[in-house]
């Protein structure tokens, strides 16, 4: 098993935190009015016009405008054209650093030749489906499970959403239980069981817009970083139908947006093993990303079953899975009846489907990606390039006397200017909830104002608060694009009411 991670230091989860803390406490600091409107006339007025007018035809057609939740939205969305290795180019011929990455699979960087050619030959003799089994629908399973000892068995889905619907559907089967205990602020696909607590801790059924609180009944979540709080609610679920599963991003719930102790999830696992729940680490972003053996790896945690993404598709459509060990992957077998497993006991099998699921197209594309990463260390370049970044970062605050906090898990980066995602709805305390909620929503304007004005120094970021590298960057182009972050910093201000 390659032991080569991207994570050359953990953070201090603690130090981090208190950071954030102290960030949410001081008034707000953002791009001032007169450099945000620079930026609108001189940049998105002026060299972003073709992307401009295609939106506003979109707008017609598509809701919002645009078909993907990481769409930059202000002014307005650009329209992307290319993407190449670090980098992006859009409709009006721009070009922009990528620290996007898609939402985080393309640990390679975008559309790495290696896989490129591998798919092409592909369509050329097979095309990019035909419903029945293809050789490498073996090949990838294979090469997750020789790197994941824990992933015995590996069904491929259609996307990280559907994984996680499968992973707390065989959960219950398996164990007979009914719960399920998420950490809050964790996000697990848009699933109606999943849709409690996400984004921000404590807000239970609040971002969950169209869902019935009914489907709620059996879901609860737990403050990250809290094992009391967790232990208090498998405790309390042992007189209401048991706990089925504990579900966890093992960096902390939105890719470490709110870091955990690095002995966290050992104490999970513990946990989890005390009260007869499976443990599901989520490791759509970090499987691959910190390492051939994803943050299971990194923390020696044995889940039980594993949810990917993306990235076990290359970043090509079909891009999600479940794996876990072969006791409870029994309960997701389709096809033959045994799949492998004893006869002498027979199981009810979860009701999983998925047409276009394991498709030619993207098991190819996975196996090689997976093979790339792995031959050319990948991951842990990707995750000094993050390293290099998150000080360059640090750097800048310091120097432009600035509360923003920047820290890293590898190649995952956080730039918090307003800490947007580190409020959390203390429901013992009730009367706070409207700051909460207010506080939230002014900050997350002002996340928008930061994203417009890193897009047009040539920086894609997530949400302006999150940044992936990639393989395909050098120390050149860290040192550029930190350049370009400067030229923003060098326009904050203190915002008044």
């Amino acid at each position: 098993m390659d032991n080569r991670f991207a994570i050359s230091e953990y953070p201090d989860a603690q130090e981090v935190t208190r950071e954030l803390d102290a960030l949410i406490q001081k008034p707000i600091y953002g791009i001032s009015k007169e450099a945000l409107a620079g930026y609108e006339k001189d940049y998105y007025e002026a060299k972003c016009a073709r992307s401009k007018a295609m939106i506003s035809e979109a707008q017609q057609i598509i809701p919002g405008g645009v078909q993907h939740n990481l769409a930059f939205n202000y002014p307005f969305p650009l329209v992307f054209s290319k993407a190449d290795g670090a980098y992006l180019y859009d409709i009006d011929g721009n070009k922009y650093f990528d620290f996007l990455q898609a939402g985080g699979p393309t640990v390679l960087g975008s559309n790495p030749p290696a896989v490129r050619e591998k798919v092409i030959e592909l369509l050329n003799t097979c095309g990019p489906s035909t419903g029945l089994f293809h050789e490498y629908e073996y090949k990838l399973a294979k090469k997750i499970s020789e790197n994941f000892p824990t992933v015995e068995m590996f069904r491929m889905l259609g996307s990280g959403t559907e994984a996680c619907m499968a992973a707390i559907r065989v959960a219950r089967l398996a164990t007979g239980k009914k719960n399920i205990v998420k950490m809050g602020g964790a996000y697990h696909g848009w699933s109606d069981q999943l849709a409690y607590g996400i984004r921000v801790p404590g807000s239970k059924w609040t971002q969950s817009h169209g869902v019935p609180h009914f489907c709620f009944k059996h879901t609860q979540e737990f403050f990250p970083n809290d094992l009391n709080d967790l232990e208090h609610k498998l405790r309390a679920n042992q007189l209401r139908g048991g706990t089925a599963a504990v579900m966890i991003e093992p960096v902390g719930p939105e890719s470490g947006t709110r870091p955990l102790d690095k002995d966290f999830n050992k104490n999970v696992e513990t946990l989890c093993r005390k009260y007869g729940a499976l443990l599901i680490f989520d490791e759509v972003v970090t499987g691959f990303r910190l390492g051939m053996s994803g943050a299971q790896g990194y923390f020696n945690v044995s889940p039980d079953l594993t949810v990917f993404g993306k990235v076990v598709a290359g970043g090509y459509p079909g891009a999600g899975g479940l794996g876990g060990k072969r006791e409870y992957m029994q309960y997701l077998s389709a096809g033959i009846s045994s799949s492998g497993i004893s006869k002498s006991k027979k199981h009810h099998k979860a009701l999983i489907g998925g047409t276009m699921a394991a498709t030619p197209i993207s098991c190819v594309a996975g196996y090689y990606t997976l093979c790339e990463i792995e031959r050319t260390n990948a991951a842990q370049v990707a995750g000094q390039m993050g390293d290099r970044l998150t000080k360059g970062l640090q750097k800048l605050i310091k120097q432009y006397n600035l509360p923003f906090v920047a820290f890293n898990q590898g190649s995952i980066c956080h730039l918090e200017t307003v800490g947007t995602m580190h409020f959390f709805i203390d429901w013992k305390k009730p009367w706070t909830i409207p700051n909460v909620i207010n506080q939230t929503t002014v900050r997350k304007k002002e996340m928008e104002y930061m994203g417009a004005a890193y897009m047009a120094e040539g920086l894609v970021t997530l949400a302006g608060s999150r940044l992936y590298t990639s393989a395909a960057y050098t120390d050149e182009m860290i040192d550029e694009a930190l350049g370009r972050f400067e030229r923003v910093f060098q326009n904050i201000v203190v915002k008044t009411e």
